[in-house]
């Protein structure tokens, strides 16, 4: 089973951006699509952006869409998600994801996840 933790938070300015990485361990990490979520206190865990297993494919909250890239690299076994143009309103602990079914990539439910990482705090002041 794979096991995930997140790095690249921080807090910056709106408008700044900010890359956030994945690393996953495990030999399995290329059975498995992976996404990113994230979460501030008293709110449900939101979906961000998914990839596929190869990479191919990939999907992305409208909140986030033409903002956020997410990609992978196989042979280093990461995920990253590149953050541009901040908002006040990405600010949130952002944890990367691995689906209980592992090859979907379409799963925009946290129930869908049974794999976590321990998240990393983005802060976007205003």
């Amino acid at each position: 089973q794979v096991q995930l933790v997140e790095s690249g938070g921080g807090g910056v300015l709106a408008g700044d951006s900010l890359r956030l990485t994945c690393r996953a361990s495990g030999p399995t990490f290329t059975s498995y699509a992976i996404a990113w979520f994230r979460q501030v206190p008293g709110k449900e865990r939101e979906f961000v952006a998914s990839i596929s297993r190869s990479g191919s494919t990939t999907y992305y909250a409208d909140s986030v869409k033409d903002r956020f890239i997410i990609s992978r690299d196989n042979a280093e076994n990461r995920v990253f998600l590149q953050m541009n143009s901040l908002k006040s309103e990405d600010t949130g602990v952002y944890y990367c994801g691995a689906p209980v079914m592992p090859g979907i990539a379409t799963e925009r439910d946290p129930s869908a996840y049974n794999i976590w990482g321990q998240g990393t705090q983005v802060t976007v002041s205003s």
